[in-house]
Order: C-alpha cells, then sequence, then structure tokens
C-alpha cells in the first residue's frame, strides 16, 4: 500500500490548487473520497475469483456428456431442472441418484424446440443427501443449457391440487388447451406405488411438441410436477399410465399462464374479408 505524506502532495482534497512561484501552474482536480471496500469509477458487478461458485449458475451440457448436481443438505427436499437450447431439439436423461446404485427418479426428455419450449420439472430430494444427473444423449451438434435451483422452486397451484383424475394401468387422458394459454401445469402422483407414466405435448395430429418417459418409485413420496409451455393453437397434453393395471395414478392438468391479449383486437360478429381490397 502507497503512504503519501501531507507535503508531497500538491493539492488538497475537495480543493483547487495554488501555484507555487517559479513552478508551472499545476491543474486544477477534486478527488472525491470513497468509502473503505467499494471500488470508485467502475460499473456493474464483481465476482471474486477464489469465491465459492454459484450452484445454480446454468451450465453448458454438451452432446454425449453427463454433468452432476449434488445436494448433501437434508433441508433441500426438491429441486427444480431446467433445460433448454437455442433452438435445436433437446434430447436428455435425467436422474436422481440417493446412496450408492439407487435411482428413485428418472426420466427422458424429448423436446422439438428447446428454445420455444423449455423443460421444467420439479424433482422431490427428501432425506438428502441427493445428487441430480443431467446426461445430453443427443449429437454433438445439440448442446444442452441446463440449470438446477434449490431455493426458488415452482409449487402446484390449488386449482391444479383439486382437479386430480384418477388414471388406471394402460389407460391414458388427454387434455386440449385454448390457443390463449401459453403454458399449463402437469401433476402427477400414485399412494404410493411405483409411478410410470408417458407425457406427451401434441399440436397437430400425432406431431410430438414434447415427450416425457417417468419413472419414481414411489408416487407419494416423489410425486411429479412439471410446467408445459403451449405456445400456439391446436395444443393437447395427453398422459399415459405405462404401468399395468394395479398401478393406478392421479393426474392433473391446469393452466398455468393465459395470455390476455390474445383476442384483444378480434370484433365479435364484425366482418372479415380475405384477399379482398379495403373498401370493396
Amino acid at each position: 500500500m502507497l503512504f503519501l505524506s501531507q507535503s508531497a502532495l500538491s493539492y488538497n482534497l475537495g480543493g483547487s490548487v495554488a501555484p507555487r512561484s517559479g513552478a508551472a501552474p499545476a491543474v486544477s482536480m477534486q478527488i472525491q473520497a470513497a468509502p473503505v471496500g467499494t471500488a470508485q469509477g467502475y460499473a456493474g458487478g464483481v465476482v471474486p475469483t477464489r469465491g465459492m461458485p454459484s450452484a445454480d449458475s446454468v451450465i453448458l451440457v454438451q452432446g454425449g456428456s453427463l454433468r452432476t448436481w449434488s445436494y448433501r443438505s437434508p433441508a433441500v427436499e426438491q429441486v427444480q431442472v431446467v433445460l433448454s437450447t437455442e433452438g435445436r431439439p433437446l434430447d436428455a436423461d435425467i436422474e436422481l441418484w440417493h446412496g450408492p446404485d439407487n435411482t428413485p427418479c428418472k426420466m427422458r426428455v424429448y423436446v422439438e424446440n428447446g428454445q420455444l419450449r423449455p423443460f421444467s420439472a420439479v424433482i422431490e430430494t427428501p432425506r438428502g443427501p441427493n445428487t441430480v444427473a443431467i446426461r445430453n444423449i443427443g449429437q454433438i451438434e445439440f448442446p444442452i443449457a441446463a440449470n438446477v435451483l434449490a431455493d426458488e422452486v415452482d409449487i402446484p397451484s390449488p386449482d391444479c391440487l383439486s382437479a386430480s383424475m384418477t388414471v388406471q394401468g394402460g389407460a391414458l387422458r388427454t387434455y386440449p388447451f385454448d390457443p390463449s394459454v401459453d403454458s399449463v401445469q402437469v401433476l402427477l402422483k400414485t399412494d404410493g406405488r411405483p409411478l410410470n407414466a408417458r407425457i406427451e405435448l401434441l399440436q397437430g395430429p400425432n406431431n410430438n411438441k414434447q415427450v416425457i418417459e417417468l419413472y419414481t418409485e414411489d408416487g407419494c413420496d416423489r410425486p411429479f410436477f412439471c410446467i408445459l409451455e403451449t405456445p400456439g393453437s391446436g395444443n393437447v397434453v395427453r398422459i399415459v399410465n405405462t404401468a399395468p393395471v394395479e398401478f393406478p395414478m392421479t393426474a392433473a392438468v391446469v393452466p398455468h399462464s393465459i395470455n390476455q391479449d390474445m383476442a384483444s383486437g378480434a370484433v365479435l360478429g364484425g366482418d372479415v374479408v380475405i384477399g379482398g381490397d379495403v373498401g370493396w
């Protein structure tokens, strides 16, 4: 650290400098004292180079690679997994590791466009430590941006909790939605039995935009909750119970966000001219 005595300074703090006799005129300047511990003349945040990295930062998962997020604290009871791309397809395996050779929850995720429809799901992690493993099973040309959150996790709405419907083993249910619905909530659970299901988002006949194949060893202790983005029209959510008839489950699919401005310019009973000139 440099120490400057008062006699070595040719100016006073906060004031102008009077030139000495026989010396060149000094430039008048002002110095504003900054509090200790603050940076002066810089804008933006500063990240310490030796600090602990944030566990909730976005990580780029290249094609064919594996990334893990470990939570040793038993206080972390659920985490939210968010996957997205730059517009390319998304194909990934997500597993929850709880102890050696124990995978109580795993899923296979496919999304046609990871930018238009990012994947977001909540995984229950009771009785830590737990590890979330994300493997990009796509080609090297299809990287994935992965993020695992533990502090701010989405929860089902009261409408979603009250709209549960029983789906027997081998049966399916479909839920069509209006074009004004931008996203929907999906909640699957059982009475304690294993949960095997497939969630499909269709837009058009047999046109899968997003597919989730899910397994959970205990659908009561580890229910599955996710939010599906449904832009455009003709969106249908299909829930299939892929387990035998002895393993029923309950499913709830309700709107999450609604675009209020979609029909703002429509006039009920108004005239529509297709391909005509104005004032025809």
